[in-house]
């Protein structure tokens, strides 16, 4: 027999998802193959999120990663396997909305990848992760797909000191073909049944760190008949021997140790034959030092035949480097403790169970934190927290009442961290925190010596809290602050329905719904506060309501039902102690909220509803400023032969304040004038001033001014004026029947023309300065050729510019742009070039457009 063949033996068995496996029975059914097939299934899925995340993090050389996947509802991603990075960790992270503002959810969303090579990267790009995480680490978010579909994301870690230049294009490039690798897996899998669903009961996978073994194991295989020994080759290297030159004799390990020892390993052989087993017999092995003691653990496997009989298989336990390093611990006098990466104890010595005053059977398995009143405050877990994602030791003082002070120092690696408490003396400076630590990483001052021995807010609790209230910080409009409430509290309780009611006129209407019910809670529509119904109740109560139960809601609190919904949750909304509204969640079926989860959103329904009253006050200004400036713009244009022409006014989807950018169509004596402007800033002096020269514009082409008097009387009535603004300005009069014009320009952006066989230009004006510079300038004309079928194209620089880009080639891509497109009317070419403009949610400027069609007829 080959002698390799009892080590693969020995070996431990790991499951093979392409056997077939009997199933109990007479036979196997088609309901068994698939459950079976099933199964199989899942454990592929289970096995290529764990290689995904482990190669993840091996590629980028850090120390924790993790891979969410997208829920049922799409509403967010799922925790679904973690590296390095226990669940328990990420608290508040498990589940997170995929409209956060955070790189793990912006890679999902987008499909790029997000890298963040240090702190102050994540600062400046992503303040609200840096607020709930503000510790020194790198990361990189990868978009897990499958072709043009959104699966997912993968995200790691690593310890990143300030200046940290993050990955090179290489490991990013690995990154992504790992996350691809994945994506292709799952969409495979579920093309063959996989219908896992990920939701917030997901219990994801969590994969520790790897790390340098306490206790050696070596496998063996020997034939008690012959002598014969199948090895491993860690077997082979606790005995001291070269693994290749093993002759696969008995003897020779015999040969290995102390002579008492050999006659005990004969007799072992004995024993097994008796009694079918042996366990823990001890056996000394000679070491450059002496010897070194082992445990044999075997047994005789089951089975007819004399052949199975004549086997021993089993392991050779070698914890004697373990034993003896316990050993040296315990004689310290400090404090000695191991936590897993969620904090929970793994080992603590005696003096550590002296300096806390707890016993170990307190401590082990369970987290300082939780054991420990005066441990209890959240600062505490944040250092364990901090040590771990930055990778970065940290110290600091706690005070065990009444009055003894100790050190803490922790030492993280991926795989957990080791703690060392001393005792120590009171803080020097008077007035100085109780929890003092010596790391200069950002975040928030420690806070006083907790004194109650209630049960503090946890830290997912308060980063829940602070991850919505920065949201909230960047919601403008009520539509935003909505958005925002339905994105961050449905996936994080559970919901399934969300409705927010405000008061108007003493009356509650509904400003916003989401869920599948068209007419969820209309019978609140309407109501007014004294009506007795939930809604109206916890406003004039200011009290929440938590109905976990259909019939709860029927005995207590009568209210129409709603089928398929069996709990709710009533918040009032009350800012400035006066009431606002009522936000309302649903869930399918009967949902349980503990008490910390009602005191979240307790907590949040504050932070909502002063949201929610400062978007509205926005809502009313806005609405007020953009009327005055739309009634300062044309409302229809006129019609000319010979001239079709379409304007378009964008404001900025950011910032509060209206612009100046103004276009009109003016017929003149000799033509018609085509004008498009834009005055400096946002306010409403901008606005009025655009007017002012709006009607000055106007006035002048009028009476039949050439352009360029046009402009030489707008800039001196401008300069007369003294706004301290500047405008720019393009004028264009159009001579019907002459395919000529004749241009003008202060300070503007030059004008397109498009012509008949589609090749479009940008038309070089002879310019003038801005508008209310120089009272004397003049302003030089161009004269151009119309052919017949050309199209103009005037507008504002917020169509072509953008921060961080040259605005010549904003300009070139709204060229191409205009030459490309085929639209079928000049409605339709307006839409189109304003598509991505549309689109954009943070336009900081206006933009004004006017686009002329020239066909005589």
């Amino acid at each position: 027999m080959d002698r390799q063949d009892p080590v693969e033996r020995a070996r431990p068995r790991i499951r093979d998802d392409t056997a077939t496996y009997p199933h109990p029975g007479t036979g196997t059914t088609a309901g068994a193959a698939e459950a079976e097939e099933a199964d199989r299934v899942t454990a592929e899925r289970e096995d290529a999120l764990v290689a995904a995340v482990v190669k993840a993090v091996r590629a980028a050389g850090g120390h924790a990663g993790s891979v969410f996947l997208r829920s049922e509802d799409n509403r967010s991603i799922v925790l679904a396997a973690t590296c390095g990075a226990s669940a328990a960790l990420l608290g508040g992270w498990r589940l997170i909305p995929v409209n956060s503002p955070i790189p793990v959810a912006e890679a999902y969303r987008s499909a790029r990848t997000i890298h963040l090579a240090d702190a102050g990267a994540t600062m400046r790009r992503y303040p609200q992760l840096a607020m709930a995480l503000p510790y020194a680490f790198g990361s990189v978010s990868v978009p897990v797909r499958a072709g043009q579909e959104r699966l997912g994301a993968l995200a790691v870690i690593w310890e990143a000191s300030p200046g940290h230049e993050g990955l090179s294009r290489a490991q990013l490039r690995h990154l992504r073909a790992i996350a691809n690798r994945l994506g292709a897996v799952l969409a495979d899998l579920r093309a063959r049944g996989d219908a896992f669903v990920y939701n917030a009961a997901t219990v994801p996978i969590e994969v520790p760190a790897p790390t340098a073994p306490a206790v050696r194991v070596g496998l063996f295989d020997w034939r008690l008949d012959t002598g014969a020994v199948g090895a491993d080759d860690e077997l082979c290297a606790i005995f001291g021997l070269t693994p290749g030159a093993f002759d696969g004799r008995a003897d020779t390990l015999a040969s290995r140790l102390h002579p008492g020892d050999r006659v005990s390993l004969r007799a072992t052989a004995r024993a097994a034959v008796a009694d079918g087993r042996v366990l823990a017999r001890r056996l000394r092995i000679r070491a450059d030092d002496g010897y070194r003691t082992v445990e044999l653990w075997g047994r005789v496997p089951d089975g007819p035949g004399e052949e199975v009989r004549n086997h021993l298989v089993g392991c050779v336990l070698d914890a004697a480097a373990g034993a003896a390093a316990v050993t040296a611990v315990e004689r310290l006098r400090d404090g000695l403790f191991s936590a897993a990466p969620d904090g929970r104890v793994g080992y603590a010595n005696h003096s550590l169970e002296q300096l806390l005053g707890a016993g170990a059977g307190e401590l082990l398995g369970r987290r300082l934190w939780e054991v420990l009143p005066w441990l209890s405050d959240p600062v505490f877990e944040d250092r364990h927290r901090a040590a771990m994602v930055s990778q970065q030791p940290t110290t600091f003082l706690v005070c065990r009442p009444p009055d003894r002070w100790l050190t803490f120092s922790l030492q993280p690696d991926a795989t957990g961290v080791t703690g060392r408490v001393a005792p120590a003396g009171p803080p020097v400076e008077p007035g100085e925190s109780a929890v003092t630590s010596s790391t200069s990483r950002p975040g928030p001052p420690a806070p006083d010596p907790p004194t109650a021995q209630a049960a503090p807010a946890r830290l997912g609790s308060i980063y829940r809290v602070l991850q919505l209230s920065s949201s909230l910080t960047e919601a403008v409009t009520t539509d935003e602050v909505c958005k925002v409430v339905a994105d961050q509290l449905l996936p994080a309780f559970g919901g399934q329905h969300l409705a927010i009611y405000v008061i108007d006129g003493g009356r509650l209407h509904l400003l916003f719904r989401t869920g599948r019910h068209d007419r969820f809670l209309h019978w609140l529509e309407g109501k007014p506060l004294d009506t007795p119904l939930p809604g109206t109740e916890t406003l004039t109560s200011g009290v929440p309501l938590f109905v976990e139960y259909p019939q709860d809601r029927a005995d207590s609190h009568p209210a129409p039902s709603v089928d398929g919904i069996g709990a709710w949750a009533y918040l009032p909304l009350i800012a400035s102690n006066r009431p606002v509204g009522t936000c309302i969640l649903g869930f399918d079926g009967i949902h349980h909220l503990t008490t910390k989860d009602r005191g979240i959103l307790t907590a949040l329904s504050g932070l909502i509803a002063q949201a929610l009253e400062r978007a509205r006050l926005y809502d009313a200004k806005s609405a007020l400023a953009h009327g005055l400036q739309n009634a300062l713009l044309p409302h229809r244009l006129p019609a000319l032969p010979g001239i079709r022409t379409t304007g378009r006014y964008l404001p900025g989807t950011s910032g509060m304040d209206i612009g100046g950018d103004w276009y009109d169509v003016i017929p003149t004596g000799s033509g018609v004038a085509l004008v498009v402007g834009d005055v400096e800033g946002h306010s409403v002096a901008a606005a009025g001033i655009m007017g002012q020269l709006r009607s000055a514009v106007r006035a002048f082409a009028t009476v039949g001014h050439r352009p360029s008097a046009v402009l030489a009387g707008t800039n001196r009535l401008l300069v007369d004026l003294d706004p301290g603004l500047l405008a720019s300005c393009c004028y264009v009069r159009v001579e019907p029947g002459t395919d000529r014009a004749l241009a003008v320009r202060a300070g503007h952006c030059p004008p397109l023309l498009r012509r008949p066989d589609g090749t479009t230009e940008v038309l070089d004006l002879a310019g003038g300065p801005l508008l209310g510079v120089d009272g004397a300038a003049g302003y030089p004309e161009t004269r151009l050729d119309l052919p017949r079928g050309s199209i103009l194209a005037l507008y504002t620089d917020g169509l072509v510019e953008a921060r961080g880009r040259d605005i010549d080639l904003g300009i070139d891509d709204l060229r191409a742009s205009l030459a490309h497109a085929t639209a079928g009317s000049l409605d339709d070419l307006a839409d189109h070039l304003l598509r991505n403009a549309l689109h954009s949610p943070h336009r900081s400027d206006d933009i004004a457009l006017l686009l002329t069609e020239y066909r005589p007829e």
